[in-house]
């Protein structure tokens, strides 16, 4: 593969369209894998345009490994959360780009059939024609149009409610990674929403609650606990898709944790424990649009 390539060229766009659609960089990068021994069986002279033909081979591939993630996740042991990817600042530059890559959105995205998932992040997210995403999922263009509606009006009843400016999210993200630290169960109760919800993922490989815990005090209790269980807790701001979010590092073992923010306070705690899903926290991943 030389550097001219448009395999090359369009990498981190072609990653990101896999990300999104499979919310796994592992599965991601599987799927780049196949696309690619595809794309060298191609006479490139009969490709037009080899920025299209490429997202709609990547498309291809991933619908097929979500059809069949989604028979594995739901054996997955406790709740099944994203896996998380370190980015740099500049991600969020492109506002769109951080939010649809954003660990909430993700989440919100596994509510979503196989289909309607690819159709709205083609759509929603890189802003690709219905006539394309028909060819890419193996539907007319008038069926494209409906899922995208019905799509978006299910991501729209559960995304987010508020946004959140970068210093605040990184604010309160300081405050709370100081809050852990100090494991005091007042320090921890004024940074969290009432109503705060905490999920973990330790995916049966570490240990991890299999159901969320519900409410400030109850979450506060946990993360004091956590606090108390180990000799040495050391804790970083990152960016983790394009958001400021936390790095907990537990005797030594790495946990990512991302954040929903409203009004200041918390809402939403993700912590991702499996270390099957941490090994992209080193080096930025290089996303694009």
């Amino acid at each position: 593969m030389t550097p001219e390539d448009p395999f090359l060229i369009h990498r981190s766009l072609l990653f990101t369209v896999a990300y999104e659609m499979l919310g796994s960089a592992a599965d991601a990068e599987d799927v780049l894998q196949e696309s690619w021994l595809r794309w060298a069986d191609v006479d490139r002279a009969q490709v037009r345009d080899p920025r299209s033909y490429l997202v709609r081979t990547v498309t291809r591939q991933a619908l097929n490994r979500l059809r069949t993630l989604s028979r594995s996740r739901a054996e997955y042991v406790g709740v099944w959360l994203p896996e998380p990817l370190l980015t740099s600042p500049d991600v969020a530059e492109d506002v769109e780009l951080a939010e649809s890559v954003s660990l909430a959105m993700l989440t919100v995205l596994e509510t979503l059939g196989p289909t309607e998932r690819a159709v709205f992040v083609l759509r929603e997210v890189f802003d690709l024609p219905y006539g394309e995403i028909a060819e890419a999922v193996g539907k007319s263009a008038a069926a494209v149009r409906q899922i995208a509606r019905r799509a978006r009006e299910r991501v729209a009843a559960r995304r987010p409610r508020v946004r959140v400016s970068r210093a605040e999210q990184q604010a309160v993200v300081e405050r709370f990674l100081a809050a852990l630290r100090t494991g005091q169960l007042q320090d921890l109760l004024e940074i969290m929403a009432p109503d705060v919800v905490m999920i973990t993922d330790g995916g049966g490989v570490v240990a991890a609650a299999l159901t969320p815990f519900q409410g400030a005090d109850v979450v506060a209790q946990v993360l004091a606990g956590a606090h108390r269980a180990v000799d040495t807790l050391d804790t970083t701001v990152v960016w983790l898709n394009g958001t400021p979010a936390g790095r907990i590092d537990f005797d030594g073992e790495p946990n990512a944790v991302s954040l929903m923010v409203e009004n200041g306070r918390i809402t939403r705690i993700h912590v991702v424990r499996n270390p099957h899903k941490l090994t992209r926290l080193d080096t930025p991943a290089e996303l694009a649009r």
